[in-house]
């Protein structure tokens, strides 16, 4: 595939047999075995991905948490050192221009973790709105990311000797030593199960990957690729860029109000977005269950009683539920949960319904 880059881990997929795809400018692996193993592993026992193609945008200085409160949707100063937040970059308008995670590192230093679609449009949005006294470094280059993720995956760091790492609540983070390379474990991820984000300088990556790999192998962890990845979020309702979120939709539309704080004000785009809300918003987030035989894709058309009301913006088969699952924007009005749907698959209405999200729930570590 010429002119994609390649993360640190490149060669470890293709001697795993990782079927390579682009994503997001990358060569990354879909999966390895099929996206239904790999999937059931991690809400079983566990699955590791290579997400390094993932960006990290960091903010030094006296400055860095003035700005980062400007930034971000939800407070910063508030933050302890060792804990994380998800929150949202806005623009002007009230739409998103990413959806992140926010680490308060030290005092001064405020560490992001961005979506790999939009490193660049971020780097030159945090750049340009940071202000004084705060030095912006991207470090997307030079840091590798990977995330276990599944109920196995604390025991798993154990038998690395990190048994920190299931000492943390969810979103807290500290500094360990894994097989000789100084990483950041966070309790985080994207899956809906309970699991980890590990950061590691590039060039450890590779040994960190293999040595997580043969402490988990009796326990079920398998290599897992970015098929499984996104039926794990969709199960989960987790919004995608791109699909769930982009530069037009507000994050209240969106159904990402409790990570905006517009009480505190002053963030880009809070009187936008407060605006947007008193005027009513023009459409709302559903999740939906197929009840006819079908895949939903991201455009497919949504109609209630012959009208249509809308459009899907994910779908997938869910190995949970064995059912078929979407994500869908609606006009107002036609999103209470029961309602029927249709879907128009290849010009085909296929019944739905609107249910709670998310579609699965699984345990995780406390908040």
């Amino acid at each position: 595939m010429p002119g994609l880059r390649r993360t640190p881990l490149y060669e470890v997929h293709k001697r795993l047999s990782g079927r390579m795809v682009e994503f997001a400018g990358f060569e990354m692996p879909v999966q390895y075995t099929s996206i239904v193993k790999e999937h059931r592993a991690v809400r079983e026992a566990a699955g590791l991905f290579d997400v390094s193609h993932m960006g990290q945008i960091q903010l030094d200085g006296p400055g860095a948490v003035a700005a980062a409160e400007k930034l971000l949707s939800r407070p910063v100063a508030s933050l302890r050192v060792g804990r994380i937040r998800y929150g949202l970059l806005c623009n002007e308008a009230g739409g998103v221009v990413d959806d992140v995670t926010f680490y308060r590192i030290a005092e001064d230093s405020i560490f992001l973790c961005v979506n790999a679609a939009n490193v660049e449009k971020d780097w030159r949005w945090i750049v340009g709105h940071a202000g004084a006294d705060v030095t912006p470094h991207n470090l997307s280059e030079q840091t590798g990311m990977l995330a276990l993720q599944g109920p196995a995956s604390a025991e798993i760091l154990g038998r690395m000797g990190a048994d920190a790492a299931g000492e943390l609540r969810r979103y807290a983070f500290t500094h360990l030593d894994l097989s000789g390379a100084p990483t950041l474990v966070s309790r985080t991820g994207y899956t809906g199960s309970d699991g980890f984000e590990i950061y590691a300088g590039a060039g450890h990556l590779v040994r960190v990957f293999e040595a997580l790999l043969d402490a988990g192998k009796p326990l079920g962890l398998v290599p897992a690729g970015l098929g499984a990845r996104d039926t794990l979020r969709l199960e989960g309702a987790m919004p995608l860029y791109g699909h769930e979120l982009d530069d037009e939709t507000s994050p209240l539309e969106a159904g990402l109000g409790s990570f905006v704080k517009l009480e505190a004000g002053g963030f880009l785009g809070a009187e936008a977005i407060r605006r947007r809300a008193e005027a009513g918003a023009t459409k709302a987030l559903i999740g939906f269950v197929l009840e006819d035989r079908g895949v939903a894709r991201a455009g497919y058309p949504v109609h209630h009683d012959g009208q249509k009301v809308g459009a899907v913006t994910s779908g997938a088969p869910s190995p949970t539920l064995g059912k078929s699952i979407g994500l869908a924007y609606v006009s107002p009005g036609h999103d209470a949960v029961g309602n029927r749907i249709d879907i128009s698959i290849r010009g085909r209405a296929t019944a739905a319904r609107i249910v709670e999200t998310p579609f699965v729930k699984t345990p995780r570590a406390d908040a």
